[in-house]
Protein backbone atom coordinates (compact mmCIF):
# COMPACT_ATOMS: atom_id res chain seq x y z
CA UNK A 1 0.00 0.00 0.00
CA UNK A 2 1.35 3.43 -1.43
CA UNK A 3 0.26 6.83 0.79
CA UNK A 4 -0.51 8.86 -2.33
CA UNK A 5 -1.54 12.93 -2.52
CA UNK A 6 -3.30 14.33 -5.05
CA UNK A 7 -3.52 18.43 -5.93
CA UNK A 8 -6.68 18.71 -7.61
CA UNK A 9 -9.98 20.33 -8.07
CA UNK A 10 -12.23 18.52 -5.25
CA UNK A 11 -15.44 19.42 -7.30
CA UNK A 12 -13.98 18.14 -11.09
CA UNK A 13 -15.86 14.35 -11.34
CA UNK A 14 -12.54 13.39 -13.58
CA UNK A 15 -10.60 14.57 -9.97
CA UNK A 16 -13.23 12.16 -7.51
CA UNK A 17 -12.85 9.50 -10.37
CA UNK A 18 -9.78 9.02 -10.08
CA UNK A 19 -8.73 9.13 -6.02
CA UNK A 20 -11.73 7.17 -5.90
CA UNK A 21 -10.22 4.35 -7.47
CA UNK A 22 -7.03 4.36 -5.23
CA UNK A 23 -8.28 4.40 -2.26
CA UNK A 24 -10.97 1.70 -3.41
CA UNK A 25 -7.96 -0.65 -4.28
CA UNK A 26 -6.23 -0.36 -0.60
CA UNK A 27 -4.37 2.56 -1.03
CA UNK A 28 -4.46 5.64 1.86
CA UNK A 29 -5.24 8.20 -0.66
CA UNK A 30 -5.16 12.49 0.41
CA UNK A 31 -6.47 15.13 -2.03
CA UNK A 32 -5.62 18.62 -1.19
CA UNK A 33 -7.74 21.04 -2.89
CA UNK A 34 -8.97 24.48 -3.26
CA UNK A 35 -12.69 23.63 -3.31
CA UNK A 36 -14.70 21.23 -1.10
CA UNK A 37 -17.04 18.77 -2.28
CA UNK A 38 -21.37 17.96 -1.78
CA UNK A 39 -21.11 15.74 1.42
CA UNK A 40 -17.55 16.50 2.30
CA UNK A 41 -15.92 13.37 1.45
CA UNK A 42 -14.99 11.47 -1.69
CA UNK A 43 -15.42 8.02 -0.51
CA UNK A 44 -12.39 6.87 1.13
CA UNK A 45 -10.23 9.58 0.21
CA UNK A 46 -8.96 12.47 2.88
CA UNK A 47 -9.81 15.96 1.33
CA UNK A 48 -7.58 18.66 2.91
CA UNK A 49 -8.96 22.13 1.67
CA UNK A 50 -7.12 25.28 1.52
CA UNK A 51 -8.07 28.59 1.03
CA UNK A 52 -8.08 29.80 -2.45
CA UNK A 53 -9.02 32.76 -4.19
CA UNK A 54 -10.18 30.58 -7.20
CA UNK A 55 -10.08 27.46 -8.83
CA UNK A 56 -8.01 28.96 -11.43
CA UNK A 57 -4.60 30.99 -10.53
CA UNK A 58 -3.69 33.92 -11.24
CA UNK A 59 -0.32 34.44 -9.79
CA UNK A 60 0.63 37.88 -10.98
CA UNK A 61 -2.76 39.30 -9.73
CA UNK A 62 -2.98 37.65 -6.46
CA UNK A 63 0.65 37.29 -4.94
CA UNK A 64 -0.24 37.19 -1.32
CA UNK A 65 -3.05 34.26 -1.43
CA UNK A 66 -1.61 32.40 -3.86
CA UNK A 67 1.27 32.72 -1.22
CA UNK A 68 -0.69 31.66 1.42
CA UNK A 69 -2.27 29.09 -0.20
CA UNK A 70 1.82 27.56 -0.99
CA UNK A 71 2.27 27.72 2.65
CA UNK A 72 -0.77 25.31 3.10
CA UNK A 73 -0.33 23.57 0.68
CA UNK A 74 3.63 22.44 2.34
CA UNK A 75 1.68 22.12 5.91
CA UNK A 76 -0.66 19.59 4.54
CA UNK A 77 1.93 17.61 2.73
CA UNK A 78 4.51 17.90 5.88
CA UNK A 79 1.70 16.05 7.89
CA UNK A 80 0.63 13.92 5.15
CA UNK A 81 4.26 12.40 4.57
CA UNK A 82 2.96 10.91 1.05
CA UNK A 83 5.41 8.14 -1.16
CA UNK A 84 4.08 9.94 -4.26
CA UNK A 85 2.60 13.67 -5.00
CA UNK A 86 0.64 14.22 -8.19
CA UNK A 87 -0.93 17.12 -9.49
CA UNK A 88 -3.75 17.48 -12.29
CA UNK A 89 -4.01 20.65 -15.02
CA UNK A 90 -0.42 22.27 -14.92
CA UNK A 91 -1.63 25.61 -14.83
CA UNK A 92 -3.86 25.77 -11.74
CA UNK A 93 -2.51 22.97 -8.94
CA UNK A 94 0.47 21.84 -10.77
CA UNK A 95 1.70 25.20 -9.58
CA UNK A 96 0.91 24.24 -6.07
CA UNK A 97 2.36 20.57 -6.08
CA UNK A 98 5.65 22.04 -7.62
CA UNK A 99 6.53 24.46 -5.15
CA UNK A 100 5.62 22.18 -2.40
CA UNK A 101 9.28 20.80 -3.40
CA UNK A 102 8.11 17.24 -2.77
CA UNK A 103 9.42 14.33 -4.85
CA UNK A 104 8.56 11.94 -6.50
CA UNK A 105 6.02 14.39 -8.41
CA UNK A 106 3.99 13.78 -11.40
CA UNK A 107 2.34 16.08 -13.34
CA UNK A 108 -1.14 15.58 -15.24
CA UNK A 109 -1.48 18.01 -18.49
CA UNK A 110 -5.21 17.91 -19.27
CA UNK A 111 -5.23 19.52 -22.60
CA UNK A 112 -6.08 23.10 -22.31
CA UNK A 113 -3.64 24.10 -19.68
CA UNK A 114 -1.61 23.34 -22.48
CA UNK A 115 -3.11 23.54 -25.45
CA UNK A 116 -4.89 26.75 -24.67
CA UNK A 117 -3.24 28.54 -20.91
CA UNK A 118 0.02 27.80 -22.33
CA UNK A 119 -0.37 28.96 -25.99
CA UNK A 120 -2.44 32.29 -25.28
CA UNK A 121 -0.08 34.14 -22.11
CA UNK A 122 3.72 33.67 -22.44
CA UNK A 123 3.85 34.54 -18.51
CA UNK A 124 1.50 31.27 -17.92
CA UNK A 125 4.06 29.37 -20.27
CA UNK A 126 6.67 30.10 -18.93
CA UNK A 127 5.17 28.92 -15.81
CA UNK A 128 4.17 26.01 -17.22
CA UNK A 129 7.56 25.21 -18.51
CA UNK A 130 9.43 25.76 -15.26
CA UNK A 131 6.56 23.02 -13.53
CA UNK A 132 7.33 20.55 -16.52
CA UNK A 133 10.90 21.10 -15.98
CA UNK A 134 10.62 20.12 -11.96
CA UNK A 135 8.16 17.21 -12.50
CA UNK A 136 9.65 13.78 -12.60
CA UNK A 137 7.18 12.85 -15.12
CA UNK A 138 4.61 14.15 -17.04
CA UNK A 139 1.15 11.97 -17.53
CA UNK A 140 -1.11 12.83 -20.93
CA UNK A 141 -3.47 11.02 -22.58
CA UNK A 142 -3.42 11.56 -26.39
CA UNK A 143 0.03 11.56 -28.79
CA UNK A 144 -0.78 15.06 -30.17
CA UNK A 145 -0.81 16.46 -26.45
CA UNK A 146 2.93 14.42 -25.97
CA UNK A 147 4.22 16.29 -28.91
CA UNK A 148 2.50 19.72 -28.07
CA UNK A 149 4.86 19.20 -24.37
CA UNK A 150 8.20 18.28 -26.92
CA UNK A 151 7.56 21.41 -28.35
CA UNK A 152 7.48 23.71 -25.35
CA UNK A 153 10.53 21.59 -24.58
CA UNK A 154 9.58 19.17 -22.22
CA UNK A 155 11.87 16.24 -22.76
CA UNK A 156 10.33 12.71 -24.56
CA UNK A 157 11.73 10.48 -21.79
CA UNK A 158 10.14 12.03 -18.68
CA UNK A 159 6.70 12.14 -21.00
CA UNK A 160 4.24 8.65 -20.23
CA UNK A 161 1.16 8.21 -22.46
CA UNK A 162 -1.29 6.74 -20.21
CA UNK A 163 -5.18 6.98 -21.13
CA UNK A 164 -7.55 8.13 -18.31
CA UNK A 165 -9.77 4.84 -19.38
CA UNK A 166 -13.66 4.47 -18.50
CA UNK A 167 -15.44 2.46 -16.46
CA UNK A 168 -17.45 -0.05 -18.69
CA UNK A 169 -18.96 -1.67 -16.11
CA UNK A 170 -20.67 1.59 -14.55
CA UNK A 171 -21.25 3.25 -17.62
CA UNK A 172 -22.82 0.91 -19.98
CA UNK A 173 -26.57 0.03 -22.47
CA UNK A 174 -27.48 -1.52 -19.80
CA UNK A 175 -28.74 1.50 -17.34
CA UNK A 176 -30.42 2.23 -19.71
CA UNK A 177 -33.78 3.59 -17.81
CA UNK A 178 -37.08 4.74 -19.84
CA UNK A 179 -38.47 6.33 -16.58
CA UNK A 180 -35.69 9.26 -16.41
CA UNK A 181 -37.11 10.09 -20.19
CA UNK A 182 -40.55 9.74 -19.27
CA UNK A 183 -39.52 12.49 -16.47
CA UNK A 184 -38.00 14.37 -18.68
CA UNK A 185 -41.30 14.80 -20.90
CA UNK A 186 -39.12 12.64 -23.96
CA UNK A 187 -40.63 9.11 -23.38
CA UNK A 188 -40.43 7.49 -26.88
CA UNK A 189 -38.78 10.25 -29.00
CA UNK A 190 -35.25 10.30 -30.24
CA UNK A 191 -32.87 12.16 -27.66
CA UNK A 192 -29.83 13.90 -28.36
CA UNK A 193 -27.20 14.87 -25.30
CA UNK A 194 -24.23 16.63 -24.77
CA UNK A 195 -22.60 16.64 -21.32
CA UNK A 196 -20.01 19.12 -21.90
CA UNK A 197 -19.68 21.88 -19.41
CA UNK A 198 -21.36 25.12 -20.32
CA UNK A 199 -17.83 27.31 -21.36
CA UNK A 200 -16.99 28.61 -24.24
CA UNK A 201 -13.84 26.15 -25.15
CA UNK A 202 -17.05 23.17 -25.41
CA UNK A 203 -18.92 25.65 -27.84
CA UNK A 204 -22.44 24.21 -26.63
CA UNK A 205 -23.42 27.31 -28.95
CA UNK A 206 -22.78 25.52 -32.07
CA UNK A 207 -24.82 22.31 -31.17
CA UNK A 208 -27.72 25.24 -29.79
CA UNK A 209 -27.76 26.91 -33.20
CA UNK A 210 -27.54 23.23 -34.96
CA UNK A 211 -30.64 22.34 -33.68
CA UNK A 212 -33.17 24.40 -35.61
CA UNK A 213 -31.91 22.98 -38.63
CA UNK A 214 -32.31 19.40 -36.84
CA UNK A 215 -36.06 19.99 -36.11
CA UNK A 216 -37.19 20.94 -39.70
CA UNK A 217 -36.59 17.73 -40.77
CA UNK A 218 -37.25 15.68 -37.48
CA UNK A 219 -39.71 17.82 -34.94
CA UNK A 220 -40.19 15.52 -32.81
CA UNK A 221 -36.15 14.79 -31.57
CA UNK A 222 -35.28 16.35 -28.04
CA UNK A 223 -31.99 17.35 -26.62
CA UNK A 224 -30.70 17.36 -23.01
CA UNK A 225 -27.50 19.29 -22.61
CA UNK A 226 -26.24 18.83 -19.00
CA UNK A 227 -23.31 20.61 -17.33
CA UNK A 228 -23.51 23.54 -16.03
CA UNK A 229 -21.11 27.09 -16.59
CA UNK A 230 -20.92 30.85 -17.07
CA UNK A 231 -22.92 30.22 -20.34
CA UNK A 232 -25.84 28.96 -18.75
CA UNK A 233 -27.58 31.76 -18.94
CA UNK A 234 -26.56 32.66 -22.34
CA UNK A 235 -27.25 29.63 -23.94
CA UNK A 236 -30.72 29.41 -22.81
CA UNK A 237 -31.55 32.93 -24.02
CA UNK A 238 -29.79 32.12 -27.66
CA UNK A 239 -32.38 28.70 -27.41
CA UNK A 240 -35.57 31.10 -26.78
CA UNK A 241 -34.53 33.41 -29.76
CA UNK A 242 -34.29 30.51 -32.02
CA UNK A 243 -37.34 29.17 -30.79
CA UNK A 244 -36.52 25.54 -29.52
CA UNK A 245 -36.31 25.98 -26.02
CA UNK A 246 -39.60 23.70 -25.64
CA UNK A 247 -37.34 20.86 -26.99
CA UNK A 248 -34.62 21.14 -24.63
CA UNK A 249 -33.83 20.31 -21.47
CA UNK A 250 -31.17 21.93 -19.33
CA UNK A 251 -30.41 19.26 -16.45
CA UNK A 252 -26.94 21.20 -15.30
CA UNK A 253 -24.46 19.49 -13.43
CA UNK A 254 -25.25 15.72 -13.72
CA UNK A 255 -23.74 13.55 -10.45
CA UNK A 256 -21.19 10.72 -11.42
CA UNK A 257 -23.36 7.85 -10.26
CA UNK A 258 -26.41 9.29 -12.06
CA UNK A 259 -24.61 10.22 -16.05
CA UNK A 260 -25.06 6.49 -17.08
CA UNK A 261 -28.76 6.30 -16.98
CA UNK A 262 -28.64 9.86 -19.01
CA UNK A 263 -26.45 8.70 -21.33
CA UNK A 264 -27.58 5.07 -21.55
CA UNK A 265 -31.23 6.62 -22.09
CA UNK A 266 -30.49 8.77 -25.38
CA UNK A 267 -29.93 7.84 -28.94
CA UNK A 268 -27.29 10.38 -30.11
CA UNK A 269 -23.89 11.81 -28.23
CA UNK A 270 -22.92 15.31 -29.18
CA UNK A 271 -19.40 17.27 -28.33
CA UNK A 272 -18.71 20.32 -29.92
CA UNK A 273 -15.74 21.48 -28.12
CA UNK A 274 -12.64 23.42 -29.10
CA UNK A 275 -10.11 21.24 -27.42
CA UNK A 276 -9.62 18.38 -25.18
CA UNK A 277 -6.25 16.16 -24.20
CA UNK A 278 -6.79 12.61 -25.60
CA UNK A 279 -10.40 11.79 -25.63
CA UNK A 280 -12.46 13.44 -23.90
CA UNK A 281 -14.27 11.13 -21.09
CA UNK A 282 -17.43 12.19 -21.59
CA UNK A 283 -17.47 11.12 -24.95
CA UNK A 284 -15.53 7.67 -23.80
CA UNK A 285 -18.71 7.25 -21.72
CA UNK A 286 -20.83 8.10 -24.33
CA UNK A 287 -19.17 5.49 -26.25
CA UNK A 288 -19.33 3.06 -23.47
CA UNK A 289 -22.95 3.24 -23.04
CA UNK A 290 -23.39 2.09 -26.97
CA UNK A 291 -23.65 5.57 -28.42
CA UNK A 292 -22.91 6.91 -31.81
CA UNK A 293 -20.94 10.58 -31.09
CA UNK A 294 -20.71 13.26 -33.48
CA UNK A 295 -17.53 15.11 -32.23
CA UNK A 296 -15.53 17.92 -33.13
CA UNK A 297 -12.30 16.98 -35.38
CA UNK A 298 -9.07 17.96 -33.50
CA UNK A 299 -6.21 15.95 -31.73
CA UNK A 300 -6.36 12.62 -31.35
CA UNK A 301 -10.23 12.37 -31.78
CA UNK A 302 -9.24 10.45 -35.17
CA UNK A 303 -7.93 7.79 -33.26
CA UNK A 304 -11.09 7.16 -31.60
CA UNK A 305 -14.22 7.60 -33.76
CA UNK A 306 -14.05 7.05 -37.52
CA UNK A 307 -16.26 8.37 -40.04
CA UNK A 308 -19.57 6.20 -41.02
CA UNK A 309 -17.65 3.48 -38.47
CA UNK A 310 -18.86 4.28 -34.85
CA UNK A 311 -19.79 7.91 -35.47
CA UNK A 312 -18.71 11.18 -37.72
CA UNK A 313 -16.05 13.88 -37.43
CA UNK A 314 -17.64 17.45 -37.75
CA UNK A 315 -15.39 20.98 -38.15
CA UNK A 316 -14.72 23.06 -35.24
CA UNK A 317 -17.95 25.46 -35.14
CA UNK A 318 -19.75 24.34 -37.99
CA UNK A 319 -24.00 24.03 -36.69
CA UNK A 320 -24.59 23.00 -40.23
CA UNK A 321 -22.55 19.83 -40.00
CA UNK A 322 -23.52 19.06 -36.91
CA UNK A 323 -26.89 18.95 -37.97
CA UNK A 324 -26.41 17.13 -41.23
CA UNK A 325 -24.83 13.97 -39.01
CA UNK A 326 -26.72 14.24 -36.35
CA UNK A 327 -30.38 13.82 -39.06
CA UNK A 328 -28.48 11.10 -40.98
CA UNK A 329 -28.30 9.35 -37.61
CA UNK A 330 -31.63 9.95 -36.92
CA UNK A 331 -32.99 8.38 -40.07
CA UNK A 332 -30.78 5.71 -39.37
CA UNK A 333 -31.53 3.49 -36.87
CA UNK A 334 -30.18 0.51 -37.80
CA UNK A 335 -27.21 2.37 -38.69
CA UNK A 336 -27.50 4.27 -35.37
CA UNK A 337 -27.62 1.52 -33.46
CA UNK A 338 -24.31 -0.55 -35.12
CA UNK A 339 -22.22 2.68 -34.63
CA UNK A 340 -22.45 2.22 -31.05
CA UNK A 341 -21.92 -1.01 -30.41
CA UNK A 342 -18.27 -0.45 -32.13
CA UNK A 343 -18.10 2.69 -30.32
CA UNK A 344 -18.43 0.32 -27.33
CA UNK A 345 -15.89 -2.16 -28.27
CA UNK A 346 -13.61 0.24 -29.15
CA UNK A 347 -13.51 1.36 -25.59
CA UNK A 348 -13.78 -1.85 -23.87
CA UNK A 349 -10.30 -3.02 -25.87
CA UNK A 350 -8.55 0.20 -26.10
CA UNK A 351 -9.81 2.20 -22.80
CA UNK A 352 -10.52 -0.20 -20.09
CA UNK A 353 -10.30 2.11 -16.81
CA UNK A 354 -9.10 -0.53 -14.80
CA UNK A 355 -6.00 -1.26 -17.12
CA UNK A 356 -4.95 2.36 -17.48
CA UNK A 357 -5.12 2.67 -13.79
CA UNK A 358 -3.33 -0.20 -13.26
CA UNK A 359 -0.30 1.36 -15.64
CA UNK A 360 -0.69 4.49 -13.28
CA UNK A 361 0.15 2.61 -10.44
CA UNK A 362 2.90 0.85 -11.27
CA UNK A 363 4.55 3.97 -12.23
CA UNK A 364 3.76 5.27 -8.87
CA UNK A 365 5.62 2.02 -7.66
CA UNK A 366 8.48 3.04 -9.98
CA UNK A 367 9.03 6.31 -9.07
CA UNK A 368 8.50 5.54 -5.55
CA UNK A 369 11.59 3.10 -5.42
CA UNK A 370 13.49 4.97 -7.79
CA UNK A 371 13.40 7.63 -4.74
CA UNK A 372 13.93 4.97 -1.79
CA UNK A 373 16.77 3.86 -4.03
CA UNK A 374 18.43 7.65 -4.24
CA UNK A 375 17.73 8.23 -1.02
CA UNK A 376 19.76 5.53 0.23
CA UNK A 377 22.50 5.21 -1.63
Amino acid sequence: MMKICYVADAESAHTQRWVRYFADIGHDVHLISTTSVAGGSIGKVKLHVIKMIRPHIRVVSFPAKVLYSIIQVRKFIKEIEPDILHAHYITDFGFLGVLSSFHPFVMSAWGSDVRYDAKHNRIIKILAQYILKNADVVHVDADHMRDELIRIGVEKEKIRIIYYGTDTKRHSPEKKDESLKQKLGFADLPTVISTRNLEPIYDVESFVNAMPLILKEDPDVRFIIAGDGTQRDYLKDLAKSLGVSEYIRFVGHIPSNELPRYLASSDIYVSTAFSDGGLASSTAEAMACQLPVVITDFGDNRKWVKDSVNGFLVPLKSPEEIASKIIFLLKNEKMRLEFGQVSRQIIEERSEREKEMRKVESLYIELVQRYKTIKSS
